[in-house]
């Protein structure tokens, strides 16, 4: 259990909608071990961006535990230990391609990444040619992929990923998937993801299952709603 990434115990997560409560995950058992690769698939609204959260520590759990054994203290879970990719736009907005693939690790207690493997971490998913342009001036699926190189350029742990190929088409989709479990395939860093992509889901080792909150962990037939 020292080395488990995630250890979660019957843990829920609510929010308030119009002034009253909503379970967005209900009693969720799970573990997150190094080397994994995990599919939550699920259809909208059905809790999936509210579990990443509170695997990446962004909300508090309402009941229930969670844990980061292998990760140690939960100050320093992100950037140095957790990198997350937003299903949103999530770059700053004054800063350029290098620049926010190099501000993750600036603000942490960690060496910043350096010039060279934030253009290293452009070139995996072939963004070179956006090192010093503005998000302004680039597109949605350009900024989903800076995105996925900024994760990948601090060397974390774990990467928790909401619908990072949402906004890509078949063959991007296919290449960046390709170039993203390429760049990890030798190392220990577990990836999580959210998709409500089957072609996306099946890349994965382990796909787990969405409803109403209510997470399943376990093999069962691939069903995807949208």
């Amino acid at each position: 259990m020292r080395d488990t990434l995630i250890a979660a115990k019957a843990v829920s997560c609510t929010f308030h909608q119009g002034g009253r409560p909503v379970i967005a995950v209900q009693a969720a058992d799970f573990l997150v071990e190094p080397g994994d690769r995990i599919a939550i698939v699920g259809p909208s609204s059905c809790g999936k961006s509210a579990l990443l959260h509170l695997m990446g520590g962004l909300v508090t759990a309402a009941s229930g535990s969670i844990a980061w054994p292998g990760l140690g203290a939960f100050s320093q879970l992100r950037p140095s230990q957790i990198a997350m990719v937003f299903q949103g736009p999530s770059l700053m907005p004054e800063l350029t391609g290098r620049e926010n693939v190099s501000l993750p690790l600036l603000l942490a207690d960690g060496d910043p990444v350096s010039s060279a493997d934030a253009m290293a971490a452009l070139a995996l998913f072939d963004l070179d040619a956006l090192s010093d342009k503005l998000p302004k001036e680039m597109s949605g699926g350009q900024i989903q992929r800076i995105a996925l190189a900024r994760a990948v350029a601090t060397r974390p742990k774990l990467i928790l990923a909401d619908e990072p190929t949402g906004q890509l088409d078949q063959a991007t989709r296919d290449d960046v998937l390709d170039r993203l479990l390429t760049s990890l395939a030798d190392t220990t860093t577990a990836l999580v993801i959210t998709t409500h992509d089957p072609d996306v889901a099946t890349r994965m080792r382990k796909v787990w299952h969405m409803r109403h909150g209510v997470l399943t962990t376990g093999p069962g037939r691939l069903e995807i709603a949208a």
